[in-house]
């Protein structure tokens, strides 16, 4: 069977893993076993993808990115440079916790911003936009735009990422799409 994908001669590719077409894997990452990675993904160098990780299509890793087992992501999701998952609250070296992976799911088009870390046991809303250096340590809403450490939500972002500003009903328009999102209950949704 013909390759759809493309990886660079360096990097390694495990037994198991289902690579979708016109996938790039750049220099000396490392496609553990049982991987999904679908269509249009790139991988960027020095990744590590561990066993049993799940990225939809068209998802963007930049260098130095370790993602775990435990991980999914939704289609176009945008993992920065030098970003992390966990997958255990309490690990030692020591002690096997393989047994208590903590699972992390990423919503479809979220963006995590350089150097953030993502405390496993956690999930990421759909178009969320985490900063870069943050650290998240609670669950996400979609849409949310949040910053620090621990992180702290400071605003709503829109599908295309530019920052919400809502008016007095509770509505707010994307300056580059003019999509419409309504903020109700601390809760946005896309309204067109």
């Amino acid at each position: 069977m013909e390759k759809t994908y493309y990886a660079h001669p360096s990097a390694i590719i495990d037994e198991g893993c289902d690579i979708g077409k016109g996938t790039k894997i750049w220099h000396f990452s490392h496609i553990m076993p049982n991987c999904k990675l679908g269509e249009n993904c790139n991988i960027g160098q020095n990744v590590v993808v561990l066993p049993e990780v799940v990225l939809g299509k068209n998802v963007k890793v930049q260098n130095n990115v370790s993602i775990y087992t435990g991980v999914t992501c939704d289609d176009d999701v945008f993992l920065g440079p030098s970003m992390v998952f966990t997958n255990v609250i309490n690990p030692r070296s020591a002690i096997n916790r393989k047994s208590e992976y903590a699972k992390t799911h990423v919503g479809k088009g979220a963006t995590i911003g350089a150097n953030a870390t993502i405390v496993c046991g956690h999930d990421i809303g759909e178009y969320a936009f985490i900063g870069a250096g943050t650290v998240v340590t609670k669950t996400i809403p979609a849409f949310a735009l949040v910053v620090g450490n621990p992180s702290r939500q400071i605003g709503w972002m829109s599908e295309f990422g530019h920052r919400l500003e809502f008016d007095a009903n509770g509505y707010a328009t994307c300056k580059e799409s003019g999509q419409t999102y309504k903020l109700e209950n601390n809760t946005v949704k896309r309204t067109s």
